[in-house]
């Protein structure tokens, strides 16, 4: 019973990280990334007539590797941010008990050159400085323009793979049913193109709202990066094919 109360606690407050809309940022990118380099790994091997099993060996190899390289590329991102915040105010906790005078002066001048005077500026001085944690929090937005990000390096890096996987395995799934159905791979090619088209339209979709931008915009800014990659991937394919092959 405690559980689903702290359960229905979170989704009210918006704390399941996964839904959490903080994380929309990482879904878009993990999700633009995969989705292109899969449809460009998928019309590399059209270009080059290549074997079903093959654009499913290496779209799936190309699913894994890439995804675990940019979740943990985006772990160990967030991580020095983060241990970079950390040292900061550490330095900053070392100051207010070392150097207090010298950082009561700066929270005056910072105070100051935000219009505060007179009496009114020492309250807030005052105020700032009886407690600690205030005051370094203080000097760490004000002096050094630095916050704390709430997520963490694990979950920024999971949210990445994820939205990679889920969004890039979309060129795939027409070749995936046509090798569980057994089916005619004639028009294959055309319907990954349709599927990562829409796949591409959603992410560029909330590209948009990351970004605060007009969503036509973010949709077709991706689809002109997807489609150029793709044509790349083809146009590289059907070279080597025709080179080595032939």
């Amino acid at each position: 019973m405690s559980m689903i109360i702290s359960e229905k606690r979170l989704h009210k407050k918006g704390k399941i990280w996964i839904f959490n809309k903080d994380y929309i940022a990482e879904f878009v990118y993990g999700g633009i990334d995969g989705a292109i380099t899969t449809f460009a790994v998928v019309a590399g091997a059209a270009g080059a007539n290549a074997d079903l099993t093959w654009v499913l060996i290496f779209g799936f190899a190309n699913l894994i590797a890439d995804g675990f390289s940019m979740s943990v590329g985006n772990f160990f991102s967030v991580k020095a941010d983060r241990d970079n915040f950390e040292k900061h105010r550490a330095v900053e906790y070392w100051e207010v008990d070392n150097l207090r005078e010298r950082e009561v002066e700066e929270i005056r001048e910072i105070y100051a050159a935000k219009g505060f005077e007179g009496e009114l500026l020492e309250k807030v001085v005052e105020v700032i400085t009886a407690d600690k944690h205030v005051w370094v929090d203080t000097m760490m937005k004000e002096e050094l323009e630095m916050t704390q990000d709430d997520k963490t390096p694990f979950k920024t890096a999971f949210a990445t793979f994820m939205s990679f996987n889920v969004i890039g395995i979309i060129p795939l799934l027409a070749y995936i049913f046509a090798l569980l159905f057994d089916l005619a791979n004639v028009n294959l090619f055309i319907l990954s193109s349709v599927a990562t088209c829409i796949a591409l339209m959603f992410v560029g979709y909330l590209k948009s709202i990351v970004t605060s931008t007009k969503w036509v915009k973010g949709v077709l800014e991706t689809l002109l990066l997807g489609g150029l990659a793709a044509f790349l991937a083809y146009f590289v394919g059907e070279v080597l094919a025709s080179y080595f092959l032939n």
